[in-house]
């Protein structure tokens, strides 16, 4: 119960204190605005709080900012994680939800209808 809390509360911080694109990409998201799905954001999965999931589709949205550079490992581990429990994990930077949001969009959209689209 104390750990469900914490990560409520980390996850309502983060949220909070969303980046630029973070931002940017939860407002396409939002409401059912890419092709119906739902997304949430700030979601627990396990011991980690995930950027955005589609939980119908099990996709998760992950944003990298340029701290994620000196935490390739750690990222690493957490999709490996991730990809263990059945999901599929998208990884964008920052600089690309903000230059290039359509292109984004499109491979998210292509994923959850599960076309093949190449990452932008």
């Amino acid at each position: 119960m104390r750990g469900e809390r914490l990560y409520t509360q980390i996850a309502r911080h983060l949220r909070k204190n969303s980046t630029d694109a973070e931002r940017l990409l939860w407002f396409n998201l939002r409401n059912r605005r890419l092709g119906a799905y739902k997304f949430r954001r700030q979601y627990n999965v396990g011991p980690f709080i995930v950027d955005f999931v589609c939980l119908e589709k099990k996709l998760i949205i992950e944003l990298d900012g340029g701290q994620h550079a000196e935490m390739i490992e750690e990222d690493m581990k957490r999709t490996e994680f991730l990809l263990g429990r059945g999901y599929t994990v998208l990884r964008f930077w920052d600089n690309e939800v903000l230059k290039e949001t359509e292109s984004v969009l499109q491979v998210i959209l292509s994923r959850l209808t599960n076309a093949k689209t190449p990452s932008p």
